[in-house]
Parts: structure tokens; C-alpha cells; sequence
């Protein structure tokens, strides 16, 4: 019987990796190089407009089909094809389903008052001075003790970005600090599905990876945290000079009382006791709309006839608070459910291209042939960072990111002598970390859906994120921390 490790809501099988002697390497590079040409000219040249409002997911369905085209001149079946697809849809079901109980849970919460009562009572405490590292580090708190990057989002990740809009700070900032803060929690955390994944792969222990992943990773975000101080001390907050006016536009559209912080703290309290994600939000979403019902009345009678029908319409599609700051009206909105669908949309499409890609064999060449190159103990680190980081633009999976790798660099960082521990600190370094860089990974996909910024707004502010693995190979090149077998 076929041993699976349940890591948190996701099921990671022993991965069957599809080497398939028949592909070339220019053959596996083909759908890629074609991809990047396609998402490159959308981007810089048809401003992402290039077949509409879904252009990244068309431009992920051609990759996807020249994908087949190779994998049919490569005696690769339609049915191998279609399993291995189904086979990654499976696993995103669960990540889709979060993502339309997140949209639900931000119309509930904003039309129950609780995101704007975390805006008005954040408006009081941070200040523009230290609200970047302050962001940080908040997120860092919740991402350790929750052991999720995606809970963080959306919940304290949320309501930062609209503190941090009402203070006129610019959302890819906020944003860049939230993924930051989130991220290292993420990788740290003993109760995090990748920190078990990781030393799982290496073969290694959970503790002994996170104590040798510090010596990375608390560097990198000291470093993080003095880039965002600075940032927080030169940047231009116009919105920070009349904070009064906006607290009384908040206070005279919504009723506000500590009371609405149950909500919130007994969400992130459930997933402490390690409740499931989805009965947890679940439950996050049918309290706000009883607090809706109880204490914002007056906000729901303005948004229809029917304080029910008021609820589900913020559940489900777009809803807009009106207040006399324009400013804070274009912040009290959401989509519902329905605002998540080109995000979900975008997930299922990149699961398609991933899948064929590895139904061909193309994942398993490429990432041979970069581990065909590392003749040297640093030559192995960089090819170990760039399989990472090209599986999570390939695989759009972070899952399959460090799994993949940590099969094929195995044996590799052995007959270097090398300790396990290195290998699974490098998996997390740049498998876990860059994911949240790439538009079309689950995980990029994932945070600007939730926090409503673009991969291309907080990509340069995602500094703990790009910095990890540049840290690990610096590691690499002076021998720092370099662990070696120890021969019994």
C-alpha cells in the first residue's frame, strides 16, 4: 500500500516523477520559452488586455496545448495527459474552495463592520513611521502561530492593506511587507505544510530543519525589516495628515465596538486548535453575518430592502459602502465570491500547463539537466534554487517545487557529503518563498486575489521572498553553515 504524509489540508502521495527517455531537453524547453514569449508580450506589450480580462489564462491553455502537441510527437497518450491534469486539479481543490470562502468572508466582515473596525482602531495605533515593519512583523506573529501564509491574508493581511491605504501608503508597499512577514512565519512554523514537506523530501527531521533553516532565514529578515523601516520613514503619506476626518466618516457609516474583534479572534483561534481552514473560515463567514444582523443595520438597510438579501449579496458578488471619504469608499469594497473567480480561473488554467508538463516528462528533464551541471558544491545549491524556482513558473505548484527537487538532488547532495539538512533549508529557500512571485502560481494567484494588489505591484516590496534564496547561495559560496555528513 502507497504511504501518504497528510500535511495539513493538502495530501502529498510519493511522488511519481514521469522520466520519459523519448523527450529531448530542447523538446521540454519548447512550451516553456513559447509561455514566457506569450506572458511577456501580454504583459509589456498589450498591457495584459491581450484576449481581455482573462488573457493570462488563455495564454496558459496555448502553453498547455503546445504542450500535448510535444507530448503526442513523444508517444505520450491523451489519457496520460488528461490523468496527470485531474491528478493536479485534485490537489487545488481544496486551495479553490478556501479562495471562495475568503471572498465571502471579506463582504461579510466588511458589511459587518470588523474590517472597518480594524481599519479605524489600526488608524489609531500605527502610524506611518513604523507601519511598514510593524506589518512585518504582525504578520510574521500570525503566520507562526497559524502555520499559513494564506490565513494571514486573509485575515490581518486584509485589514493592513486598508490601514495602510487609508494612510495613503501605496498598497504594493503593504502588500510586499504582508507576504514578507506571512512568508517567514510560514517557513518557520513547525505547524506550516511545507516546513514538514521540505525535511520529508531531504530526509531529514522537522526541528533539525528549522533550526538550520534560522541561519538563513533570520538574517534575511533582519535585512527586511531595515529595508521596510527605511521605506516607512521617506515615503510620502498624504493620507496620514487628516486621520481625524477619516475616523469620523468610519464612525458615522458603521457601528464600531471592540466587540467586533470576537469574530476575527475566534477564526484565528480555531485554527490554532488546528481546526480545519475550511470549517474555520466557514465559520469566520456565518458569525460576521450574524454581527452584521446585530450591530450594522443601518449599513445593510443602505444596501437594499432586505438586510438578508443585503447579507447574501455580499457573500456573493460585488458590494460598495458609501461614505463621505472618497478614499474609504473605494476601500469599503469587495467582490464576494464571484470576485474571486478570474483568480480560481487562473489556478485551474496553470494546473492544466503544469500538469501536461509533467504527464510528457518535460519537468523531470529539465530538472535533470540542471542537476547535470552542478559539479561543484555551489554548482549544486544554484541548480537545487533555480528547479525551485523554475518549477514554481512551470508547475505553477510550490508542492510539486519542492518535491520534484528534493527527489532529484537527494542522492546528489550525499555523494557531496553533504548533510540532508542542507537540501531541505534550499527547498524552502527558494521553493516555499518565490511561489508568491509568480502571477500564475497558486500561491501568486492566491495573495493578490485575497489582498487585491498585483503580482506587479508588490513583487519589489516582497524583499524577504527574493532575498531567501540569494541569502542561501551567499551561504553557499563562503561555506557558511554548510553542514557534512558525519561518517558512523
Amino acid at each position: 500500500m502507497q504511504k501518504e504524509k497528510k500535511l495539513s489540508e493538502i495530501i502529498i502521495e510519493d511522488q511519481k516523477i514521469i522520466d520519459n527517455k523519448e523527450l529531448s531537453l530542447l523538446e521540454s524547453l519548447i512550451p516553456v520559452v513559447i509561455l514566457m514569449c506569450l506572458l511577456a508580450y501580454n504583459i509589456f506589450v498589450e498591457d495584459g488586455e491581450w484576449f481581455g480580462g482573462y488573457s493570462n489564462q488563455y495564454i496558459l491553455l496555448i502553453g498547455g496545448f503546445i504542450t500535448a502537441l510535444v507530448g503526442f510527437r513523444n508517444k505520450v497518450s491523451f489519457g496520460t495527459m488528461v490523468a496527470e491534469v485531474w491528478e493536479n486539479w485534485k490537489s487545488v481543490f481544496v486551495p479553490i474552495t478556501i479562495l471562495f470562502l475568503v471572498g465571502a468572508l471579506a463582504g461579510t466582515w466588511l458589511v459587518s463592520g470588523i474590517i472597518p473596525a480594524m481599519v479605524y482602531y489600526g488608524l489609531q495605533v500605527l502610524s506611518p513611521e513604523i507601519f511598514l515593519p510593524a506589518s512585518v512583523i504582525i504578520a510574521a506573529i500570525i503566520s507562526i502561530a497559524t502555520g499559513s501564509s494564506w490565513t494571514t491574508s486573509a485575515t490581518v493581511g486584509i485589514a493592513l492593506v486598508g490601514i495602510g491605504s487609508a494612510l495613503g501608503i501605496p498598497t504594493g508597499m503593504i502588500a510586499g511587507a504582508v507576504i514578507s512577514g506571512a512568508y517567514f512565519g510560514d517557513k518557520m512554523s513547525p505547524l506550516s505544510d511545507t516546513t514538514n514537506l521540505a525535511p520529508a523530501m531531504a530526509g531529514t527531521d522537522l526541528f533539525t530543519h528549522i533550526k538550520y533553516m534560522a541561519y538563513t532565514t533570520v538574517p534575511t529578515i533582519i535585512v527586511t525589516l531595515i529595508v521596510f523601516a527605511v521605506l516607512s520613514a521617506t515615503i510620502d503619506t498624504a493620507g496620514s495628515a487628516d486621520i481625524s476626518s477619516l475616523l469620523a466618516s468610519i464612525d458615522n457609516t458603521f457601528y464600531i465596538s471592540p466587540w467586533l474583534f470576537l469574530v476575527p479572534g475566534a477564526v484565528i483561534g480555531m485554527i490554532l486548535m488546528k481546526t480545519k481552514p475550511l470549517i474555520a473560515l466557514g465559520i469566520g463567514v456565518f458569525l460576521a453575518a450574524i454581527f452584521a444582523f446585530i450591530f450594522q443595520g443601518d449599513v445593510l438597510s443602505s444596501l437594499s430592502d432586505s438586510n438578508f438579501k443585503s447579507i447574501m449579496t455580499s457573500v456573493w458578488t460585488d458590494v460598495e459602502i458609501k461614505t463621505d471619504n472618497d478614499t474609504l469608499t473605494e476601500l469599503f469594497s469587495s467582490g464576494g465570491i464571484l470576485g474571486m473567480i478570474w483568480t480560481i480561473l487562473l489556478i485551474i488554467c496553470a494546473m492544466v500547463f503544469g500538469g501536461i508538463m509533467d504527464a510528457i516528462g518535460a519537468l523531470a528533464k529539465i530538472t535533470k539537466s540542471l542537476l547535470s551541471v552542478a559539479t561543484s558544491v555551489f554548482g549544486l545549491f544554484g541548480s537545487t534554487v533555480l528547479s525551485c524556482f523554475g518549477l514554481n513558473a512551470i508547475a505553477s505548484d510550490q508542492y510539486l517545487a519542492i518535491v520534484i527537487p528534493g527527489k532529484m538532488f537527494k542522492k546528489a547532495y550525499e555523494d557531496k557529503g553533504l548533510a540532508p539538512e542542507n537540501l531541505s533549508r534550499t527547498l524552502e529557500d527558494s521553493g516555499t518563498v518565490t511561489s508568491v512571485l509568480i502571477p500564475w502560481n497558486t500561491c501568486g494567484a492566491y495573495q493578490s486575489g485575497v489582498l487585491g494588489v498585483g503580482v506587479g505591484e508588490y513583487f519589489i516590496y516582497a524583499i524577504f521572498n527574493y532575498l531567501s534564496p540569494i541569502t542561501t547561495l551567499i551561504f553557499a559560496a563562503f561555506s557558511i553553515k554548510i553542514r557534512q555528513l558525519v561518517k558512523k
